[in-house]
C-alpha cells in the first residue's frame, strides 16, 4: 500500500502559492507517495498538474469550522485509510487542532518553523538583514520530515483555451507587460496616481499593458485607465484563476506589489518587478526564482513596519511608497525590456 502524506496550508493566496514549487518538487521526487493537500477551495487550480496529489478544500466558515468541524474534516480525509505523516505548513490554531487530532490517530507530524521571532526582530529594527526565504522554510520542513529532494519546479502548466488573438491583441505590441497594482492592505499599494503615470508612460511606447485584479474598485480604476490611454486592456472580472495565469505566461514582464500576483507570476516563470512599502523583501516572502535586484524599495529606517502590511503607517503618509517616483519604476522596467531584446 502506498505511503500517504497529508499537507496543510490555508490563508492568503500568496502564502499558498509559495508552497507550490516545494510540493510539486516533493511529488516529483516521490511519485509513489499519495499526497493530500488541504487548502482553501479556490486555490485548487494551483495544484492541478501534480499527478499524485489529491486536493481537499477546507470549508473554514462552514462544515469544517471549529473543533467539531475539524474533527469532521479528519474523518472525511481518513475515510480511505490512515495517513502515515502530516506536514503542517501553516502552524496556526486551526492547523494545530487538526494536527493534534491526527497525532491521536497515530500520525507522525512535522511543523514548519515560520521564523516568527526573527521577523519580529526585523520589524522592531533589531535586525536589518535578509531572513530565510519562506519557500526555503517550507523545503526544510519536508527535509525535517525525512524527505530529501531538490527544488525542481518547471513552472505552472496552464490548460486553457483562451483565444489570445482576438481578445488580447498580444501580437500588436513591441512588448506586453502585466500590471497588478492592488494588494490586500493599503501599506502594500503603490499610490494609484503614480501607478497611472507608469501606465501612461509605458502605453505611449506601444507597450501592451494588461491590468490584473478583481473587485468593483479595481474594475473602476482599470476602466478609467483603459479609457484614457492606448494599448491598455483590463482583465478584471473576465477570467478564472487558471485563465489569468495563462495570460500571465504570455507577458514579457509583470509589475506587482508584494501580493499574490507576484507569486502567481513567479509560478508562471515570468520576470517580476515588485514594489515594496510597509513590507520588505528581507522578510522572506519574495517570489520564487525572482532576482532581488528587481525589487523597488525605498529602504527607509521604518521599513518593514509589519510582516503583512496590515498596520497603519505611524506617520500617516506611507512615505515608503510615496517616495518612489514613477520615473524610477519606468526606468527599471524599460531597462529590463531592453536587456531582454539585446
Amino acid at each position: 500500500m502506498a505511503k500517504r502524506v497529508l499537507l496543510m496550508r490555508l490563508s492568503a493566496m500568496g502564502d499558498v502559492a509559495m508552497t507550490v514549487p516545494v510540493v510539486a518538487s516533493f511529488a516529483k521526487a516521490y511519485p509513489d507517495i499519495d499526497i493530500t493537500m488541504l487548502s482553501t477551495p479556490r486555490f485548487q487550480p494551483l495544484f492541478a498538474n501534480i499527478p499524485n496529489l489529491t486536493f481537499v478544500g477546507v470549508d473554514k466558515a462552514g462544515r469544517h469550522n471549529g473543533i467539531r468541524g475539524l474533527w469532521k474534516l479528519s474523518k472525511e480525509i481518513t475515510a480511505d485509510g490512515k495517513f502515515d505523516q502530516m506536514i503542517d505548513l501553516h502552524d496556526v490554531l486551526r492547523s494545530k487542532i487538526l494536527r493534534t487530532i491526527m497525532r491521536l490517530k497515530g500520525v507522525k507530524v512535522t511543523v514548519v518553523d515560520k521564523g516568527r521571532a526573527e521577523k519580529k526582530a526585523l520589524i522592531d529594527g533589531k535586525n536589518k538583514s535578509q531572513l530565510k526565504q519562506m519557500i526555503k522554510r517550507y523545503h526544510e520542513t519536508f527535509e525535517k520530515a525525512g524527505y530529501e529532494f531538490e527544488l525542481n519546479y518547471d513552472g505552472y502548466d496552464t490548460e486553457t483555451n483562451i483565444d489570445f488573438r482576438d481578445d488580447l491583441n498580444l501580437s500588436s505590441h513591441i512588448s506586453n507587460i502585466g500590471i497588478a497594482p492592488f494588494a490586500q492592505h493599503d501599506g502594500k499599494i503603490y499610490p494609484l496616481d503614480k501607478m497611472e503615470q507608469v501606465v501612461r508612460t509605458l502605453s505611449e511606447r506601444n507597450i501592451g499593458i494588461y491590468l490584473f485584479g478583481g473587485g468593483k474598485k479595481e474594475e473602476d480604476v482599470f476602466n478609467s485607465w483603459v479609457g484614457k490611454y492606448p494599448n491598455v486592456i483590463s482583465l478584471a472580472g473576465k477570467y478564472k484563476l487558471q485563465e489569468e495565469m495563462a495570460v500571465m505566461k504570455k507577458m514579457n514582464l509583470m509589475l506587482t506589489m508584494d501580493s499574490a500576483n507576484m507569486h502567481l507570476a513567479s509560478l508562471c516563470g515570468v520576470k517580476v518587478v515588485s514594489i515594496w512599502g510597509a513590507t520588505h523583501p528581507y522578510m522572506g516572502f519574495y517570489g520564487y526564482g525572482q532576482d532581488p535586484e528587481d525589487a523597488i524599495v525605498a529602504n527607509l529606517d521604518c521599513q518593514p513596519c509589519s510582516a503583512y502590511g496590515n498596520k497603519p503607517c505611524r506617520f500617516g503618509d506611507y512615505r515608503c511608497m510615496t517616495q518612489i517616483n514613477s520615473e524610477t519604476v519606468c526606468k527599471k522596467i524599460l531597462n529590463i525590456l531592453n536587456k531582454t531584446e539585446e
